[in-house]
């Protein structure tokens, strides 16, 4: 099927936060085009999880500890709070009773083994996304798991709200805070090249959206406005206008995922780990 390159796809919006609002075991499976997020919760009792990838993976454990085991390796246990960068391979997870985590790794052009809620969305690739290309070279431990806890994460002085971490492959924004968001702050943009996942793991969100307006007036589209709970995914696809917004009392956690790495965001010195990697 040709593309027509001047359209907006339909983002993802994929809200769970219903079906997982008990304290029992959960599971699901999203994607963009590029990457993949599996989030896991186990319940009173433990929870084993399998993954693999031919990059590295990123674990984000969030309230209770995790433990990271491979065939020949001791095990890495990784408290709450915790992302551990995995080299790649095969790897199993046991997640401690109550325990939260999401794995992200990146998606190859060839990649067959993504199972997604949004999978039909990906049918057919976008090839205005750029692919992931060559991973960047870990300097350091490159064969290690990678423990850094998030409290000990500094974010840069030009992006204070964002702690900015990589992997060879992908990076992520972290963003924390209380309350509702500044309306008065918000930060609307676009991007023309790739996607950008937007994985909420607590508090309740507005995702704005806007479709630019083209000479062709039978594609314009009207703004929405999706408030999703958390957990929740939300994928924006290229050229789509966007903004997230925390809504409401209490705590709010919002992870963006980018793959291949924000190469910009490296080149100005924001990501926290970018020390650790060169470009391959």
């Amino acid at each position: 099927m040709s593309q027509n390159l001047s359209t907006v796809r339909p983002p993802t919006l994929l809200d769970v936060s219903n079906e997982c609002a008990t304290a029992g075991a959960a599971a699901w499976d999203a994607r963009g085009q590029n990457f993949h997020v599996a989030w896991r919760r186990a319940g009173d009792a433990p929870l084993r999880m399998e993954t693999a990838s031919a990059d590295e993976l990123m674990l984000i454990v969030l309230d209770a500890p995790v433990a990271i085991e491979a065939e020949g390796r001791a095990p890495v246990n990784a408290p709450a709070r915790t992302i551990a960068i995995l080299p790649a391979g095969a790897w199993h997870l046991a997640l401690a009773p109550r325990a939260t985590c999401a794995v992200l790794r990146s998606l190859r052009e060839d990649a067959v083994d993504a199972p997604a809620r949004n999978a039909q969305a990906y049918r057919e690739r976008d090839p205005r996304i750029v692919p992931v290309g060559a991973p960047y070279r870990a300097l350091r431990d490159a064969d290690a798991v990678r423990l850094l806890p998030i409290d000990q994460v500094q974010a840069s002085k030009d992006k204070p709200r964002l702690k900015m971490l990589q992997t060879a492959t992908m990076s992520i924004n972290w963003v924390e805070y209380e309350g509702p968001r500044d309306r008065s702050a918000l930060s609307p943009h676009a991007h023309s090249q790739f996607e950008q996942g937007s994985l909420a793991l607590a508090g309740d969100f507005v995702h704005h959206l806007r479709t630019p307006w083209g000479a062709d007036a039978g594609l314009w589209q009207d703004d929405r406005h999706a408030a999703l709970g958390a957990p929740s995914l939300m994928v924006v696809p290229v050229n789509l206008i966007h903004t997230s917004e925390g809504v409401g009392p209490g705590h709010h956690v919002l992870i963006d995922i980018f793959s291949p790495p924000r190469a910009d965001f490296i080149a100005n010195q924001w990501v926290y780990n970018a020390s650790d990697y060169v470009a391959g």
